[in-house]
């Protein structure tokens, strides 16, 4: 156990007000530099416009940053809120935190929905939001305590950078003998050496005696809280029940809950068994698909695939209860007990890892060349203690991984590093470098934008070639799907706002596998209905697993079959038994319009949200090289006769490549144009004024930042 030297700077005593239908009705705003603390009141206005959640987090964002803040700024601010319905017991995916702050790899707003208990418990210690600005001298630790009723900053020293120690220390430390009362946000040495830090957000995990963890992934929001130094944000909380949240009407709120709960534990074991194997289920799926990202997202399948998926994991998860928040029926977050690393500090000892999740098994499995399970946990675990997001580690060692095999770069360059497919202890001794900050390991970790950069500048790489196979956008690396034959996924991918990331839109089997929406107009309304509802979820401090991942048996039977129709009904009863506004479904895409249409001036304001900013590396279209051609040349040579009415015959390889590529950039910028006319956007991606008016968004500022880009109506 790591001896911990806390020094307490400050105590400020406060009056916990009562949760009242899913609100506290106040934030707390904390600069980590002063010691300052203050309360300030959330009011009616707030919560019907931003409602909770992401959209708190935006507004208390917009309010501590100017058009010059950059991510390592004073005033750059952390944000973490859960929403009006987080931290709902038996509610499944109720118990959700969201983070949001300027991101050091994309300098515009990024937000992650991350499970664990601080959301909840942040609120029910009575304040919807936390705002963290500042940047203190040394390393802080905050203690948000509802029990006693006190926020005490403490100067930290000697604390262990390990994020598993540091945790588990603090969570031992602060509980007074209940663990389970205690929540911790940390990081860990990699997120002060990369700018792919995440944040490890923690629950109690009685059964196994540890805290367990969830992860703020995406964005480098790790990264930002490492710079401000912050040691750790703990909540201390004693208490959760159906009446915690003040509902407006308790009667109907169990009611809908006990629909929803009964349905999930009734078929998902006939479904996706998310119980049994979590988001593992996802791998052979993706693989006979042809969208498992293999080798940097060069093929979409692998004979090895299935060697990482649900058959092989489900025998390695240690069995038992396993949701990050109580009573969640879907109880997919599993781990591994007594794994034993072979690299690392710690090699040769027993240790539980929290994962994989099909994210990480993607990303740093079969995308690098990796098809072995084992090899795959020891990259999640260090990546956790590290506090490094898997998803930006793996897409970025594949893309360094393809330009040694390319010749693009050298083991000159690597510090000796064979960095080939398949090669696991280099992926492994890369990541470590990560966590140290040496070597080869300092420059990865700046993500694939400026490694693109570098490896131009520095080692003398094809730029032109860089930008086809660096699988980036907005600065962002992507999350793990294969994008080439799904042009709605393309769109999901590159008009997400804080980048490519699966969460906003995750349209691949409905346009790839199903064939919903062959128009460029149903692709449009794809593209507008599913990224506003998916955004619901963060606004309200929920999980979007619950939503599709099982689903009604008479599913299939109705008219949309992919929105799940009768699960939106039960969110908004759901919203409307908790916060006493009566709401339909249509009501919580407006909702979300609100909020999404306000990101997208967010990020206008600080230097992205233009139509040039929604670019997506080729190879997300299309093939890059002639190998990948050749791989599929059956199907691509079809298209260009079939649909394209091309005459290929004599044409050589890469001839066949080049006008495939002009047929495919084409069509990404004819959806682009469809979408952003759905969405009310000009043809340069902007709002206009009238969405702006529309959805009651106009504040003077928003009006001010369109018009400095020329949007007057």
């Amino acid at each position: 156990m790591t001896e911990l030297q806390l020094k307490s700077l400050k105590v400020h005593p406060y009056r916990r007000p009562p949760i009242d239908r899913g609100y506290a009705n106040q934030s707390l705003h904390i600069d980590i530099g002063s010691d300052a603390v203050e309360a300030r009141p959330v009011d009616a206005h707030m919560k019907e416009v931003f409602i909770g959640g992401k959209g708190f987090d935006l507004w208390l964002l917009w309010h501590a940053v100017s058009e010059k803040t950059r991510w390592d700024s004073p005033e750059n601010a952390i944000c973490i809120s859960s929403g009006p319905m987080g931290g709902t017991p038996g509610y499944p995916g109720s118990g959700k935190s969201i983070v949001t702050t300027i991101s050091p790899l994309t300098g515009i707003p990024v937000d992650s929905n991350v499970g664990g208990y601080f959301g909840p418990y942040l609120k029910f210690a009575g304040f919807d939001a936390l705002c963290v600005t500042g940047c203190a001298r040394g390393e802080k630790v905050v203690l948000i305590d509802g029990v006693e009723e006190k926020i005490e900053i403490f100067e930290a020293g000697g604390l262990a950078d390990d994020a598993y120690a540091l945790s588990a220390a603090l969570t031992d430390h602060f509980g007074q003998g209940k663990p389970v009362d205690i929540s911790v946000v940390s990081t860990g040495s990699g997120a002060r050496h990369t700018r792919w830090g995440c944040l490890n957000f923690t629950w109690y995990d009685s059964k196994r005696r540890r805290a367990r963890y969830k992860q703020a992934g995406r964005g480098g929001i790790g990264t930002v809280f490492a710079r401000k130094g912050i040691k750790a944000l703990v909540v201390r909380w004693n208490q959760v029940s159906l009446d915690t949240n003040h509902p407006a009407d308790r009667d109907a709120l169990r009611a809908v809950a006990k629909l929803h709960s009964k349905e999930i534990v009734e078929l998902d074991p006939k479904q996706n068994r998310m119980a049994k194997v979590g988001t593992t289920h996802l791998v052979p799926i993706m693989n006979a698909h042809d969208c498992l990202p293999v080798h940097n997202f060069r093929y979409g399948s692998h004979p090895g695939g299935n060697n990482l998926g649900e058959e092989t994991y489900e025998h390695i998860f240690d069995p038992g209860f396993d949701g990050c928040w109580r009573g969640c029926t879907v109880a997919c977050s599993h781990g591994v007990r007594d794994f034993v690393p072979m690299t690392g500090p710690y090699q040769g000892q027993r240790v539980f890892v929290d994962g994989p999740e099909y994210e990480t098994i993607a990303g740093c499995g079969s995308n690098l060349g990796i098809f072995d399970p084992y090899t795959v946990l020891e990259i999640n675990f260090y990546c956790d203690a590290y506090g490094l997001d898997t998803i930006s580690v793996g897409t970025g060692i594949a893309f360094v991984m393809e330009c040694y095999e390319a010749g693009l770069i050298d083991s000159g360059h690597t510090d000796g590093l064979e960095l080939h497919f398949g090669n696991r202890l280099a992926a492994l001794a890369l990541l470590h470098q990560m966590g140290r900050g040496e070597g080869f390991g300092r420059i990865v970790g700046q993500g694939i934008r400026r490694m693109k950069q570098i490896f131009a500048e520095k080692f003398g790489a094809d730029p032109a070639m860089m930008a086809d196979i660096g699988m980036e956008s907005k600065g962002l690396e992507f999350s793990e799907y294969m994008t080439k034959e799904s042009l709605a996924q393309q769109g999901g991918y590159g008009l997400a706002l804080k980048g490519p990331q699966h969460d906003e839109a995750w349209l691949i089997f409905l346009d790839m596998v199903h064939n919903f929406m062959p128009t460029f107009d149903q692709k449009a309304e794809a593209l507008h209905w599913f990224p506003m509802f998916r955004t619901w979820f963060s606004l309200c401090g929920l999980c979007k697993l619950p939503w599709n991942d099982i689903v009604p048996e008479d599913n299939r039977e109705t008219p949309e079959p992919a929105k799940v129709v009768k699960h939106v009904q039960w969110y908004a009863e759901y919203f409307s038994a908790v916060t006493g506004r009566r709401v339909g479904p249509d009501d919580l895409i407006t909702m979300s319009e609100k909020v999404y249409n306000f990101q997208r001036v967010f990020n206008l304001r600080m230097g992205g949200g233009r139509r040039v900013d929604d670019a997506i590396p080729y190879r997300a279209m299309g093939p890059v090289t002639e190998d990948e051609y050749l791989s599929r040349r059956d199907r691509y040579d079809g298209q260009l006769v079939e649909v394209w009415k091309e005459s290929i015959e004599g044409l050589s390889t890469a001839d066949k490549v080049a006008l495939l590529r002009r047929h495919r950039e084409a069509q990404y910028e004819q959806l682009k144009d469809a979408v952003y006319q759905r969405r009310g956007w000009t043809a340069d991606g902007i709002p206009t004024l009238a969405t702006a008016r529309r959805l009651g968004i106009d504040f003077p500022e928003v009006v001010a930042v369109l018009e400095q880009h020329g949007v007057t109506e």
